[in-house]
């Protein structure tokens, strides 16, 4: 993987774990959230974001 990329995918990984702990997500299924793929991370995040949704 390019540099470039992988700056990329850790900068996305940090903007929504920052993101899941301003709305209390510590943890998913028993998994602390830097131990989460991308893609994890991404599913979490719009499964979150549909919750919200719902709940307004």
């Amino acid at each position: 993987m390019s540099s470039q990329l992988r700056f990329a995918v850790e900068n996305r990984k940090r903007h929504i774990i920052d993101e899941l702990i301003g709305a209390g997500v510590f943890k998913i299924r028993d998994r602390q959230l830097y131990e989460l793929s991308l893609e994890e991370l991404e599913k979490e995040y719009e499964d979150m974001e549909d919750y919200a949704d719902i709940q307004a």
